[in-house]
């Protein structure tokens, strides 16, 4: 009995203990889910919601530039960058270390990576590192599980297949700047570029496209998990331009046996600009993938400025080719005509200044079109003092200069044409007369760009029709420049001056004339033109004195420019150019044999005769 009761108590004990046990854990499960509930269920509902969708921006491809036939001048190239999200990583530096150990990252990159996390969302991807090859996105891949919040993504890279013969016409792209990223979302991608020169930056929109945009199923980690829809991207338009990119290539390395030139050759009755060159350049391809410091500050200090464009934004005095603009203006004024004739003495004076001519012993007695011919700089000083700076500088402007065209390429610029009122309103000074002299010849005040000066050549032989030149035909479909010059006005200059001031150019590269060594003799593709030297240094007169005129004994920096503005056809003009060598010497010596070789060349191309076909 006694022990039939010990186990009806032994069993009451264990049935109290296994009981209590039970009610603590039920206790406990109940406490957990109310905390759940009440405390942890906004959190988790978060959670659960990030679980499901998350909305990624697509970036559009970039579109082409190609030229005139079609030939890519601007392209894209595969390229795999890794990012890192910092919200998916609790210490973004520890991360990075741990894939520094998996593929080679330098510090700078991570201490650029540290920095844009203090600026940007913490959701906003930030690129550690892009043109990764195929093996280092292997090695990433494995061990993404290692590396929270990384990923490898497929982008694009810029290319520019004809490296520098094209950088100052197509331009480069670069990373988006902070100011920049404020304006458009799709700035902020990792790794996004934009136009920042010449035609990239000019039609970037129009390249740029339209992003797409994703809907990803991801886990609370922010792994994709699988799409639910997606808008593809717009790629961005095709840029055709009306350059031969061949003939491009062509001029660039002409220019190459020059320190520092540029050229332009252009169609002078559409406008089209089939080749524009500076020389030297840089190669654009080295912006895509992100210049260094020492790369970039040695493109910026080079005394040749390879970053500069000088065919549409070097202003250089005309020198003896803005005698053709002097003549013009005389002929139009009814001061003089085709016999009017000055003797060249070898100077001329004006009150008790003397103005030497180029060639100390002078010319003889000369007309408008011989003095062209062997440019007389006695006669234009002459006619100078009987028309007037103010006459002079109405025909240079009517003929294109000191004045922007709204040329594709942003970097362009104006020039200068000075007259009464520009002096007296910037300097707050009078006219001298000797400084029409000096303006007449093209030197003083006077500045141009080489693309001015083929366009007054253009407006000269064409019938003085206000041509102006464009490089951008199509962005797709879509006209851009094509018709610029479809109704252009006329300038109202009588042919028959136009005639004489032609014969004046054609006998520059017959005997006789200051370029004959220069002339082309193949049939049917005779050139005409005017060669110019414009001062850099002014030579005193103790120094003429002393006889230090030799540009060879001047330091490169301080020589004279060297220029030649050339149109052919003679006969039925097409192609106009302006060579400039900057510190060259003389035009005829160092420019003239340049633009023998250039028009030359585009004759026996002949992409006039060409449709352009650079559309797509």
């Amino acid at each position: 009995m006694d022990r039939d009761q010990d186990k009806n108590d032994n069993f009451t004990r264990r049935a109290f203990i296994v009981g209590g046990l039970q009610g603590i854990g039920i206790s406990i499960l109940g406490w957990r889910l109310s905390w759940l509930q009440l405390v942890e269920g906004e959190r988790y509902t978060t959670l659960a919601e990030n679980n499901r969708i998350n909305v990624r921006i697509m970036p559009p491809s970039r579109g082409q530039i190609v030229d005139r036939y079609g030939v890519p001048l601007a392209t894209n190239l595969q390229n795999f960058q890794v990012l890192i999200t910092p919200e998916q990583s609790e210490s973004i530096e520890k991360t990075l270390r741990d894939l520094q150990s998996v593929i080679t990252i330098d510090e700078r990159d991570i201490r650029q990576v540290l920095k844009m996390v203090n600026r940007n969302p913490s959701y906003v991807p930030i690129e550690v590192r892009d043109n990764l090859a195929w093996e280092d996105v292997s090695k990433v891949e494995l061990s993404l599980p290692h590396l929270p919040g990384v990923t490898v993504q497929a982008g694009e890279l810029r290319s520019y297949p004809y490296k520098d013969a094209t950088a100052h016409i197509v331009g480069y792209v670069g990373r988006v700047s902070d100011n920049e990223k404020m304006k458009d979302p799709l700035l902020s991608l990792p790794g996004f570029q934009v136009g920042k020169s010449a035609i990239e930056l000019k039609y970037d929109l129009n390249l740029r496209g339209k992003p797409g945009r994703a809907e990803m199923e991801v886990n609370v980690h922010g792994r994709p998990v699988r799409q639910l829809g997606a808008q593809p991207p717009v790629p961005g338009a095709r840029v055709a331009l009306s350059i031969d990119a061949e003939f491009q290539r062509f001029v660039q390395q002409r220019l190459s046996s020059e320190r520092s030139a540029s050229a332009v050759v252009m169609d002078v009755e559409t406008g089209e600009v089939y080749a524009s060159v500076s020389h030297p350049a840089f190669d654009p391809n080295s912006f895509s993938g992100g210049i260094s410091s020492m790369d970039w500050e040695q493109l910026r200090d080079d005394p040749t400025y390879p970053l500069n464009n000088k065919a549409i934004n070097g202003v250089y005095p005309p020198g003896s080719t803005f005698k053709i603009v002097t003549a013009l203006a005389g002929l139009e004024s009814g001061l003089i005509n085709q016999n009017w004739t000055v003797t060249c003495p070898g100077h001329f004076d004006l009150g008790k200044s003397r103005f030497h001519c180029w060639k100390s012993g002078g010319h003889g007695t000369v007309n408008v079109v011989s003095a062209l011919s062997h440019s007389c700089d006695t006669y234009f000083y002459k006619l100078a003092t009987v028309l007037g700076i103010d006459r002079i500088a109405d025909m240079a402007r009517r003929l294109g200069f000191g004045q922007k065209y709204g040329f594709d390429l942003p970097e362009e610029k104006s020039g200068l044409i000075p007259d009464t009122k520009w002096k007296r309103e910037v300097k707050g000074e009078v006219w001298h007369p000797g400084e029409t002299l000096v303006s007449s010849i093209g030197q003083g005040a006077v500045g141009s760009t080489p693309l001015q000066l083929a366009t007054m050549l253009s407006r000269v032989v064409n019938g003085g029709k206000a041509v102006k030149p464009w490089l951008a035909a199509y962005a797709n479909e879509e006209p851009l420049s094509l018709n610029l010059n479809a109704d252009a006005p006329a300038l109202g200059i009588k042919k028959e001056h136009l005639d004489i001031v032609r014969r004046g150019m054609e006998s520059v590269l017959e005997q006789g004339g200051t370029a004959f060594g220069s002339r082309i003799t193949e049939e049917n593709m005779t050139m005409g033109g005017k060669t110019g030297t414009s001062q850099v240094k002014r030579i005193s007169m103790a120094e003429r004195a002393s006889g230090v005129r030799r540009q060879e004994d001047l330091p490169w920096h301080l020589r004279h420019h060297a220029l030649f503005i050339g149109y052919a056809p003679t006969q039925n003009p097409k192609y106009a150019c302006c060579v400039v060598v900057d510190h060259g010497g003389g035009g005829s010596a160092a420019a003239a044999p340049i633009a023998h070789d250039i028009m030359l060349e585009v004759q026996k191309r002949d992409p006039k005769s060409r449709k352009l076909e650079g559309t797509g």
